[in-house]
Order: structure tokens, then C-alpha cells, then sequence
């Protein structure tokens, strides 16, 4: 039996177990996923400890993603992005899969990846989504409350420009993708983005996927853009990672299903 799992504190809102079970029984692969939530401080002896065990790969989420970063070997994209979310046990090699993630779930609505995106909120899942889009041929702008970020972050996406919040109605104007990459919208119903800035010519993509419609994928919606909601993101950075790990191609529907159940 193959064994898979996901590290993290806490994990028991996660819903990457119903999804890689749903992959595993629709290809009748002999598997299975864990999970598991060490102290903080105990994270280099839970990865020891996952590999003695046999594991074969982990994903790694909150609040380990960067702290990891020092006990594998990261890929060249992952040491860029500055965090691990998956990991090859067997070779203690590291990959970001949020980048893919966001590019997959946009390729998926058909969305052209070419052109101006903004992305908003210089974070962790904003970080892997410049760089994936950068890497497509984008021209990538990072929009962030706290202007200095986002420009240490547009510093090392090649190509990049940043601004402030209030820049948002001028460069979302001539945008062809917009990603919100920040919380806005998970607890409260705002947008980060105002609502005269949407466009009939801009794909959405956000990355809050609780609840999966947001206000600014309602406003979006309201726009005439193309919306995408964040469960696809979750979704392509599970399907990266199982196949990152088998070598197989994942059954995606499978796993939509149970994610969508999940959510």
C-alpha cells in the first residue's frame, strides 16, 4: 500500500483527504491519505518521522510551507516562491504546486493567459501566482494594502510592477486577468476589488474558496468577466501533487466531485 499525506496545524478543516481518496479508489490504486498535526517546533522530527513510516509524499500547508523549505531539496520554482507544499519523501525534494494550481484552474475556463494580470495581495498564494503567471508570459502586477511588499515581491517576479489598493480601478482598466490572492471576502462579504473596476474583458480567478461565490466573484459575474472560484485553485494544486507523486494522470472529475461535496 502507497501512503500519502498532508502536514500541517491545523488540518482537520482540510479537505485534500476526501480528494486524493476519491483519486484513489477511481483508479483502484492501493492507498491511502493521512494526516498530520505536529507541534510547530516538531516539524523536522514529523518529516524524519513520515519518512521512516514509508510515506511517500506529503502535502504541507499552514504554518509549515516556508520553514520547510529548509529540510528538502526545493525545486527551482519552490525556492522562488519562497514555500514548499509538496514534497517527494523518497528524493526530499520540495514543490510549490499553488502556482500550477492557479494557471490550471484559469487554462481549465479557457482563459488566455497572455497579456496584463493583478494580482492582489502579496502573500504566500499571491507570491506562487505572480511567478506562475510571470512563467506563462504574463505581465504581472501586484496590488497589496502595504505598498512595500508588494513591491519586493514585483522585485523578483520578472517583469513585475506593483501599486496600492487605490491604484486598483487604473490597472485593472487594461487587465485581462485578475486574481484576488488575499482572505478578503472568506469572512465577510467584501471585495478587495471595486466593483466600477470589472470588466466584461477580464477573467477572474479567487482564490477564497469559503464561500465559493464571493462578492467579487458576484460583481465579476455582474460584469460580464469570466469567473473562476477557488475551489478549482484547490483543486489543481491536489491534482498536481498526486501526479507530481504516482506519475499517473489524475481523475480529475473524481476529485472535483469530493471537493465540491467537501465544500
Amino acid at each position: 500500500m502507497q501512503v500519502f499525506g498532508l502536514l500541517g496545524n491545523p488540518v482537520g478543516h482540510s479537505l485534500s483527504p476526501p480528494m486524493h481518496e476519491a483519486a484513489y479508489d477511481e483508479l483502484g490504486m492501493d492507498a491511502r491519505y493521512v494526516t498530520f498535526e505536529p507541534d510547530p517546533g516538531d516539524l523536522p522530527a514529523a518529516v524524519e518521522g513520515a519518512r521512516a513510516l514509508g510515506i511517500a509524499g506529503l502535502n504541507v500547508t499552514i504554518p509549515f510551507k516556508r520553514d520547510v523549505l529548509d529540510l528538502v531539496d526545493p525545486d527551482p520554482l519552490a525556492e522562488r516562491i519562497g514555500a514548499v507544499n509538496t514534497v517527494d519523501l523518497d528524493a526530499m525534494r520540495g514543490y510549490n504546486t499553488d502556482a500550477a494550481g492557479a494557471v490550471r484552474a484559469l487554462r481549465d475556463h479557457d482563459v488566455s493567459l497572455s497579456g496584463r494580470a493583478v494580482v492582489v495581495g502579496a502573500g504566500g498564494a499571491g507570491r506562487a501566482v505572480a511567478f506562475g503567471l510571470a512563467d506563462e508570459g504574463m505581465t504581472v502586477t501586484v496590488a497589496n494594502r502595504t505598498v512595500e511588499r508588494a513591491e519586493d515581491l514585483a522585485a523578483v517576479v520578472p517583469g513585475a510592477s506593483a501599486c496600492g489598493l487605490d491604484a486598483l480601478p487604473d490597472v485593472v482598466a487594461d487587465a485581462a486577468v485578475l486574481v484576488n490572492a488575499t482572505s478578503v471576502g472568506m469572512e465577510e462579504d467584501r471585495s478587495p476589488v471595486p466593483a466600477s473596476a470589472l470588466h466584461a474583458d477580464l477573467a477572474v480567478l479567487d482564490a477564497v474558496y469559503a464561500p465559493l461565490e464571493t462578492r467579487l466573484l458576484r460583481e465579476a459575474a455582474a460584469a460580464g468577466a469570466t469567473t473562476v472560484d477557488g475551489g478549482w485553485m484547490l483543486l489543481y494544486q491536489g491534482v498536481a501533487a498526486f501526479e507530481r507523486w504516482t506519475g499517473r494522470d489524475a481523475p480529475v472529475t473524481a476529485m472535483n466531485d469530493a471537493l465540491r461535496a467537501g465544500l
